[in-house]
């Protein structure tokens, strides 16, 4: 057995491990990963093909670089069990809330509340992917990224077109108490996230702490939002909802254009 380890720059959420653990399911020496998010440390336990690996690594523009690569005599890896259960749980909250703000965001005519909806729907994508591929073969997996990944960019223009639709016409302001409100349930559920997350036995295993990282992202956004809100009062005009919500559609972008990565 080899061990290697890579420095991956860039590697900074479940969006590049997910795109590195598709990338790596083409070499059948491959016997296990271990990913330090924190540390942006990708170990590689494999056979043989370390050339072809640290290509494919290096092709994912990812920052990647190859530190060490050495013989070892591990060959068991301890997997928890409560992982799958736990990212179960985050995922549910995650698109609940998505259905919440959607609604509220509507409702309100809040451009801060919908695109933050999105960003709930991203996250659980992201988590979506990770589960229901979980065993499934590399085709399938690469059509469930290009589906979710389009689809999220959809939703985004649809959003930045309403932005500028509003942003030049005399639109009715959004109901800040309902921006706020909804704004602060959504902070509670990422706390509540958070805590599950952090409260996991599994903590230090990679998932974990990729989903703590776009969790502690989500938790921002979420007081970004709740800030429009109160300026949106303080001001009597809308264009703090749709300042925020042209900064939120811009991560969701990204974010699809990350998942994209992930079915080429």
């Amino acid at each position: 057995m080899i061990k290697t380890i890579f420095k991956i720059t860039k590697m900074d959420c479940p969006s590049e491990e997910n795109l590195i653990r598709m990338k790596m399911d083409e070499f059948s020496s491959i016997t296990h990963l271990d990913f330090n998010i924190a540390n942006r440390k990708l170990t590689v336990f494999h056979f043989d093909q370390l050339i072809q690996i640290e290509k494919a690594i290096v092709e994912l523009n990812l920052g990647g670089k190859k530190i060490s690569s050495e013989k070892t005599d591990q060959i068991n890896f301890e997997e928890n069990k409560n992982q799958k259960k736990t990212l179960w749980s985050v995922l549910i909250i995650n698109f609940s809330f998505f259905i919440i703000e959607i609604t509220s965001g509507l409702i309100s005519k809040s451009m801060g509340l919908i695109a933050d909806s999105l960003d709930m729907l991203a996250d659980s994508l992201v988590y979506g992917i990770s589960l229901f591929a979980v065993g499934g073969t590399l085709i399938r997996k690469k059509k469930i990224a290009k589906i979710a990944g389009y689809f999220q960019i959809t939703l985004a223009i649809i959003g930045f077109i309403e932005v500028l639709r509003r942003f030049f016409e005399n639109e009715k302001l959004p109901s800040f108490s309902i921006m706020i409100f909804i704004s602060i349930l959504a902070l509670i559920a990422n706390g509540i996230c958070l805590y599950i997350l952090q409260k996991s036995k599994s903590k230090e295993e990679a998932h974990m702490k990729a989903s703590m990282i776009f969790t502690s992202n989500d938790i921002i956004i979420n007081l970004g939002v709740i800030f429009a809100g109160i300026l949106v009062h303080l001001f009597s005009s809308n264009k703090p909802d749709l300042i925020i919500g042209t900064i939120v559609f811009v991560l969701v972008i990204q974010g699809a254009f990350r998942i994209l990565k992930l079915s080429k």
